[in-house]
């Protein structure tokens, strides 16, 4: 009986942290995988704003037009679009 508790608590406090580290490193990769190797992407995310726990906006820049989208479990669902605006690093270059 000893044993079995001092793996228990050996154990369940590596498992938590090795759930913990797993989640920090898919919150870091996110977005990273699947991504073009050459060249810039077609679609960027500019800005999202979490409205409550199950809705979002989000703007999408895509094909030098901006579009405003809310997302929720549900889907996704267009509200705006609008020409993209022009971008400091886009002016240096």
């Amino acid at each position: 009986m000893f044993w079995y508790i001092l793996k228990l608590l050996i154990l369940l406090p590596l498992i938590g942290f090795m759930i913990w580290g797993s989640l920090k490193l898919a919150k870091k990769m996110q977005g990273q995988f699947g991504a073009p190797t050459g060249g810039s992407k077609a679609v960027r995310i500019v800005e999202t704003t979490m409205l409550s726990p199950t809705l979002r906006l989000a703007v999408i820049e895509f094909h030098g037009r901006e579009i405003l989208v809310s997302t929720s479990r549900n889907g996704l669902t267009r509200l705006a679009e609008a020409p993209a605006r022009v971008q400091d690093e886009d002016v240096v270059q």
